[in-house]
Parts: C-alpha cells; sequence; structure tokens
C-alpha cells in the first residue's frame, strides 16, 4: 500500500461522524493487505507507531518536527509555528506549507507504507549524542518525499495523535468484521497480546487461530485498572469481596523465565534497572517462570512513604546504589497472570490468589475476604492507621483484564474525589507565575480516544510543581495563540474536585466544579486517563446521591 492510499482512508474517516461507518470503512480495508502491511495499517490508524509493549519510541518532539517542516518547505521554523498557530493544527499546517514545495518539486519518490515504517524504525533506534540529528534526517527525507496530503497524516503519526477517531474499540471492531470473527475473541487476544496490529494477523487466520494467543514473558501487558467506589455499593452487589491495602506506590510487572528478570511500569516501560532491590526481593521468592502484578512501595522507620519518592526510584537510571540506600523499595505482590507457560488471566481472582500464596513464598500483599461492611470498614480504618492510601475491594469471581477499568475492583479512598486527567493546554501565568504555564486545560477520552476537554485547573500547584511541570511540558507545544498554548499530549494530572457539572462550553458535555491539582502521575500514560464513559457514571452516582468516599 502507498502512503498516499492510507492518507486518503485517514481523511475519509476524519469526514465520517457515526462510529459503525467508520469501522465499516476500515473493515474493507484490512483484508485487502498483505500479512506485512496489516499490522502497520492497523497501528498507524489508531496513531501509534510501534505496539504498547515495544521498547521503541519514536522520540519526536514538536520542535525536531517544526525544523525538519522548515527545512523542506523552504521557510523559516518561525513561519511553521506561525501556520500552526493559525490554524490550530499540525497536520494541517504541514500540508499547507508541503503544498508550497511540492510546486518547486520535479521529482519525489512515492512513500510506501511499510517504507514509512521502516524510517520511523530508523527514528527509534537512533541513540547517542547525534541522536537528533539522525532522526532530523530522516524525517527530512519523509516530509522531502510527502505530497501534501500525506504531510498532514505524517506529521500527526510523528506526534502520535492522528485526530480521526478510530480508537481500540472502533479498530478491535472492524478487525472481527473484516474476518468474521467475534468481538470478545478480538479483545481477549489483545488483551494478551497488547497490539492489535498482530491480533488482526491472528484474526485473519481464523477463530481457533485468536483463541491460541497467550501472554509471553517478556512481553508486558497493560495492568487492570480500578474505578472509585464504596465497600457498601460492592458488598450489597456481590457478596464475598477481597478487601486489600491501597498502596501509596508505583505498579509494577515482574516477569521472570530462567535466571532473567525484568520489570515493567504501568507505562509498560522496562525499569529493571532502577529497582534492583525489588527484583532481587522476588527472585529470591520464587524460582518459577512467572508474570506477577504488584505495587512498590517506599519504606522508612516501617512507614510508608509518600508516592513521590518512589516515583524518583522509577525515573532513576544512574547512582542507583546511592539512591537504594536514601530511598528503600519493597514489593507488595497481589496478583498473578503467568504462570510456567499457562496464561492466568481467564481464572477468578479467588483461584489466581490460590495460585499467587502457593509459588510465592514472600511479598504476598494482605488480602481479607468478607461479606461484612462492617469488618471491611474496619480494615479500611486500618489501612488509613498504617499510612496507605485506603483500600481496593476486588470481586471474587473477577478475571484480571488488562488495560481495563471496570466495577469488579474499585478503589475507596478519603477526601475529595480525584480523576487522572490528560493535559492538553495551559495559559501563560501572570505575577509570581510570570514565565511559566499558570494554568492547564484538562481532558478525559472517549471510546474512540479522543481528548476531549473537562475544565481547567490552577490552584494546588506550588511555585516549585509549577517549575517542574513547564520542564515537562516546554518542549510538547505544538500551537499557540496569544496566552494559550497546545500539548502534544504526553502528561497526566491526578485532579481533585467538589462535582462534576453538565457544561456546554466544553465538548465532553462536563466541567469539574472547583478543581485542585493534586499530584503529577508521571506513572500513567494519557491512554489511562478517565474515560468519558466514567465521567457520565461518577455524574450520574452523584445525581442519585451516592458518592465515592465510603
Amino acid at each position: 500500500m502507498l502512503f498516499m492510499e492510507f492518507s486518503r482512508y485517514c481523511e475519509q474517516l476524519e469526514g465520517i461522524s457515526g462510529r459503525l461507518e467508520m469501522i465499516d470503512t476500515v473493515s474493507r480495508v484490512l483484508p485487502s493487505l498483505t500479512d506485512e502491511e496489516l499490522p502497520i495499517f492497523v497501528r498507524f490508524i489508531m496513531g501509534r507507531v510501534f505496539p504498547d509493549w515495544s521498547p521503541l519510541k519514536l522520540g519526536i518532539g514538536p520542535n525536531l518536527l517544526y525544523d525538519a517542516v522548515a527545512y523542506v518547505a523552504g521557510a523559516r521554523k518561525g513561519a511553521v509555528r506561525e501556520a500552526i498557530n493559525t490554524l490550530g493544527d499540525v497536520g494541517l499546517a504541514v500540508e499547507g506549507l508541503l503544498a508550497t514545495k511540492e510546486q518547486q518539486s520535479f521529482f519525489i519518490e512515492e512513500l510506501d507504507l511499510v517504507e514509512v515504517y521502516r524510517d520511523f524504525e530508523r527514528m527509534a533506534v537512533a541513540g547517542g549524542h547525534r541522536s537528533q540529528r539522525g532522526k532530523l534526517l530522516v524525517a527530512r527525507k519523509l516530509f522531502g518525499n510527502a505530497r501534501p496530503l500525506e504531510g498532514r497524516y505524517l506529521a500527526r503519526l510523528m506526534l502520535e495523535e492522528l485526530r480521526i477517531g478510530m480508537g481500540e474499540g472502533n479498530v478491535r471492531d472492524a478487525i472481527a468484521k473484516a474476518f468474521g470473527v467475534d468481538v470478545a475473541l478480538v479483545e481477549h487476544a489483545h488483551q494478551a497480546a497488547g497490539d492489535l496490529g498482530e491480533v488482526a494477523l491472528v484474526a485473519r487466520k481464523g477463530p481457533d487461530a485468536l483463541q491460541e494467543v497467550e501472554i509471553e514473558v517478556f512481553r508486558p501487558v497493560k495492568m487492570m485498572l480500578a474505578q472509585q467506589g464504596t465497600i457498601a455499593e460492592r458488598i450489597e452487589e456481590y457478596g464475598d469481596v477481597a478487601v486489600e491495602y491501597k498502596y501509596d506506590g508505583s505498579r509494577f510487572q515482574f516477569h521472570r523465565k530462567g535466571d532473567e528478570c525484568r520489570i515493567y511500569s504501568r507505562r509498560l516501560e522496562d525499569v529493571t534497572v532502577g529497582l534492583p532491590d525489588i527484583a532481587r526481593h522476588l527472585m529470591a521468592a520464587t524460582d518459577r517462570d512467572i508474570i506477577l502484578d504488584g505495587e512498590a512501595i517506599a519504606v522508612k522507620d516501617g512507614r510508608p512513604m509518600p508516592f513521590q519518592y518512589v516515583i524518583r526510584r522509577f525515573r532513576r537510571k544512574h547512582q542507583v546504589d546511592a539512591m537504594m540506600e536514601e530511598i528503600m523499595l519493597v514489593p507488595r505482590v497481589f496478583d498473578i497472570l503467568y504462570l510456567d507457560g499457562e496464561t492466568l488471566i481467564d481464572r477468578p481472582l479467588s483461584e489466581r490468589r490460590r495460585i499467587l500464596e502457593e509459588v510465592l513464598a514472600d511479598h504476598v500483599a494482605p488480602q481479607v475476604r468478607t461479606h461484612d461492611a462492617a469488618a471491611a470498614e474496619e480494615i479500611y480504618a486500618r489501612a488509613l492507621d498504617q499510612g496507605h492510601e485506603g483500600v481496593m475491594v476486588k470481586v471474587l469471581e473477577s478475571r484480571y483484564l488488562p488495560g481495563i477499568r471496570g466495577r469488579q475492583w474499585v478503589k475507596v479512598k478519603p477526601g475529595v474525589d480525584t480523576l487522572d486527567l490528560a493535559v492538553i493546554g495551559a495559559e501563560w501565568g501572570e505575577g509570581r507565575r510570570t514565565g511559566v504555564f499558570g494554568s492547564f486545560l484538562l481532558a478525559c477520552r472517549d471510546e474512540a480516544g479522543r481528548l476531549l476537554p473537562v475544565g481547567k485547573v490552577a490552584t494546588g500547584l506550588s511555585d516549585e510543581m509549577l517549575a517542574e511541570v513547564h520542564a515537562l511540558l516546554k518542549d510538547l507545544v505544538i500551537a499557540g495563540s496569544g496566552k494559550e498554548v497546545t500539548f502534544e499530549p504526553q502528561v497526566v494530572f491526578e485532579v481533585g474536585y467538589a462535582e462534576i457539572q453538565t457544561s456546554p462550553n466544553y465538548s465532553s458535555g462536563y466541567a469539574l466544579r472547583f478543581p485542585r491539582f493534586v499530584r503529577l502521575r508521571v506513572d500513567k500514560g494519557v491512554d489511562e486517563v478517565e474515560t468519558l464513559d466514567g465521567i457520565r457514571d461518577r455524574y450520574a452516582r452523584q445525581k442519585n446521591g451516592a458518592g465515592s468516599s465510603p
């Protein structure tokens, strides 16, 4: 497939508002693709380049992209920024700039879908002190051969923000329709493989092949997520439940095969180098080939330390021994996904817990099973007294659903309700905040993966935090107009709020009343932010008088 053909499909999808029509359009394309093209097309159409579990990252920021486009279009970098600020869309701005370039060109080499992917791979593996130069040369080559429409989608792909509404759910359904297989089989295979591109190849072989997809060691899967709820609700609906402490730490996934182990963060990044003590603890606790889900917590004088101490260790790549002396981490393991070649995610929690306790000699997180709300409340009070965030309440029959935020796991915490939201824009500050971003535009995501604004937050940020956030965001600016800027969405805030209200001012249809910054979630990716459905659910529970606190 030529990249121009891919671009025309994107343009067509961008003009479709109906979900079913989008699914139908993509489903008609998939069977015509070769085995080499199919996984690339599937990832690209979602605005992704590599599988979620892949260590490869493009590493293309807005500034490098602007440099490449300016060079090819024969324009100043400032003119590129001005075009983006005027249109508010990197893709459309690049398309317009390349139209000028095309009038001056007599020959271009046709871009091929697979070759574009190979060039993206070259960008991702470019390393060393000259890595940015290497990435820039590849980007110039791509834009130099791109026609204007191709430039629109090349630019968006480089920033992994395609903006055509084809999220995981739509692509999953399109794969099922294209190859005549059950959607549930596609979903289950995706949970195990962590890559819809690969799943599309398997779906082409039929339902039996999909049923055989298993989790693999050293290929991390997304972690099962929880939503906020109450102890009373879970017990009333399910009777017996499992109650566990909710730690103020950071999730990890531990993989072991033979004498080798790796540890992955909740963003599926390999963080083994920064966590040798966690690796040592768990290697000593089992000799089985295994995948575990747990939480790393920092401990001092027998008490847990706040989250920010934990994340300093996760992000550490140098002088790890010195940091270990300052911050000691211990694992608390609460689930098992794989054992000696067998995938366990389809087994109920009660059975997974039994297996976990049998194969792990130490570091298993405490769990109490009860149908008594008063007993569960006592565990909750004990968790808070010991310095933890609260409790998790889990349904005993729950399967492990990678990447799914469901009602079978709920978190119960005191104080204000909070949401994890993507930072998509900001306004420059005034007064004490002059020179840094002063308020931030926040977004949830809908089922198509689009980020929809739900409000702005300006309170709760200390001067030190404002400086840290500014350092994270300043290179992610993709457009600006007056005091307002738009970011490439990569940063997640946890935000507290007093109430969710309906609002015509934001495309989500909702707004947060009295939003307040709680903390920076560097351990979370934008794909983990609150969904629009989740916000609708919280709003409905509010109206019915059911809060999230116990």
